[in-house]
């Protein structure tokens, strides 16, 4: 078994270079409607990115996503949320450390998609 997250995004560009640029994912492939992305160092591991309003996105889920969220886990997140500071990214809540073991703070990508990242201390 396998698990693809996949966001829907209006701008696939932008959002493509969100993550690369923030997370340093690399693109795996690329097309007009799709991007798919993976971890440098593991392939295997991709993140999807779909044009939002792609005949195979049924319509109903064509909207700005709520009522969820997605993590990221990197080495270092001190130094992520200075990268994501120097791309002037909007910052949901402020890197803290949490009561269960782990620092991170909550930006938002140009889809709209609420993005946790994360480092356990």
């Amino acid at each position: 078994m396998k698990i693809l997250t996949n966001i829907c995004t209006d701008d696939l560009s932008l959002t493509k270079q969100f993550y690369i640029e923030l997370l340093g994912l690399h693109v795996k492939y690329d097309s007009e409607w799709y991007v798919q992305l993976c971890l440098p160092d593991n392939p295997e591991i991709e993140y999807g990115l779909i044009q939002r309003n792609h005949e195979l996105v049924p319509k109903e889920y064509q909207q700005s996503p709520s009522g969820m969220y997605v993590t990221f886990v990197v080495p270092n997140v001190d130094r992520t949320y200075e990268t994501a500071l120097e791309l002037n990214l909007p910052i949901v809540q402020k890197l803290r450390n949490e009561f269960y073991g782990q620092r991170r703070f909550l930006t938002k990508d140009p889809s709209g998609c609420l993005i946790d990242i994360c480092t356990p201390f």
